[in-house]
């Protein structure tokens, strides 16, 4: 299991790597936006069998006996020679950014042929065209086994650009046996009960989402009042002290300790949290909850693009995408490995199968919807009020 000591849907620390990209293109620095006919560059992949796969710690599947091996990496190697040069080098989305945007800003190669970041970040690359896209005739399994709710994000729609890794879920978590009643839906959370009990996701992208549908907002399409009214209530919220703090990823130890009843959660979490203390309980909301995706791109003048794109094929596969999901438990972008964990002969994988945390039911789906994005003239203005009201 991963350890939960760290996000991957990290908050935005002020205006990071997008203010900076804002200023230098300002200040002379060529437009960084890039056409989509010059974002490729000389495809080595056939004399060189390799690809360099970029992901954040703890986001694979390791063998028991060895945790330096990945199987379903191993298995790709075995099948096709393509030696996978892996690293576990993402851990901030805003970090990673800053680190290979001058590259890509001057229209160099940064070195890596796969990536993975936070749907919000791989938006940002789209919108810059730093992102290539891939050739889906060499990817039957994507153009088959991709999930439909996820197929079409307004950031990259008919995913040209990008395809799911693993997605996700945040909705709400809370201890039923301690709080001693349930929650249904977000105005749930705002009850005197819990004054002083409740935490909320310090970074925007990973905030707003949620909020608005339980104002019942369609959070496909929203609007500028919609957010500045979700503003107006956290700020009454944090000034009435009903919100205890805003967490990143350390909200699992708030909610295990019993500090807090109720939070903000990732599903893919609460699954690892459950293990220890079946009284936790996540919830999707009556008016809904937000679906996201960590995406893998193909930064532009990558190496090893089709090499690249046959290493994204492969964990489109059912067999590959269930063991990937039994090992990180979060929500599996390839609904037909449900039928793989159901027929495995572990009790404990088998029952992977019926957990709608990993494999949303039609019930559940019907109430989960994949967020526009923030877009960059909204971002400066944006970010600057809620990092105010949340203390960043």
């Amino acid at each position: 299991m991963p350890r939960l000591d760290f996000s991957r849907r990290d908050a935005l620390r002020g205006l990071g790597a997008a203010g900076l990209l804002a200023a230098l293109t300002g200040c002379g620095v060529p437009a960084a936006y890039v056409p989509e006919e010059q974002r490729a560059g000389a495809d080595r992949s056939e004399r060189e069998q390799s690809v360099v796969f970029s992901n954040w710690p703890l986001y694979i599947d390791t063998d028991d006996e060895d945790e330096e091996s990945r199987p379903t990496l191993d298995s790709f190697s075995e099948r096709t020679g393509i030696e996978v040069r892996y690293s576990e080098e993402i851990n901030d989305n805003d970090e990673f950014f800053g680190k290979i945007s001058p590259a890509l800003m001057n229209h160099q190669e940064t070195g890596h042929d796969l990536v993975v970041v936070s749907d919000w970040m791989a938006a940002r690359f789209v919108h810059l065209g730093w992102a290539q896209k891939m050739d889906r005739s060499a990817q039957s399994n994507v153009s088959r086994n991709l999930d439909p709710q996820l197929r079409s994000p307004v950031f990259d729609e008919g995913r040209l650009h990008t395809v799911p890794w693993q997605s996700g879920i945040t909705g709400i978590a809370y201890n039923r046996k301690a709080l001693g009643r349930e929650i249904k839906s977000v105005k749930d959370l705002w009850h005197t009960d819990l004054a002083g009990k409740v935490t909320l996701f310090s970074g925007l992208d990973e905030s707003f989402s949620l909020l608005m549908q339980g104002n019942g907002v369609d959070v496909t399409r929203w609007t500028d009042s919609d957010y500045h009214r979700v503003c107006d209530q956290v700020e009454e919220l944090v000034r009435k002290k009903h919100i205890r703090r805003f967490t990143g990823n350390d909200y699992t130890s708030d909610l295990s300790k019993g500090d807090v009843l109720a939070c903000q959660a990732y599903s893919g979490d609460v699954i690892q949290l459950q293990a220890d203390n079946p009284d936790i309980e996540f919830v999707v909301p009556e008016e809904g909850a937000e679906l996201w995706a960590e995406s893998l791109l193909i930064p532009n003048l990558a190496r090893h693009k089709a090499n690249a794109e046959a290493l994204i094929d492969h964990y489109y596969e059912p067999e590959t995408a269930a063991a990937l999901a039994a090992s990180v438990n979060y929500v599996c972008p390839v609904p037909a490995a449900r039928e793989v964990l159901a027929g495995s002969d572990d009790k404990e994988t088998a029952e992977l199968a019926e957990n709608p945390l990993i494999f949303p039911d039609d019930e559940m789906r019907k109430r989960l919807a994949v967020a526009r994005d923030i877009s960059t003239a909204e971002r400066r203005t944006f970010a600057k009020r809620w990092n105010a009201i949340v203390g960043l």
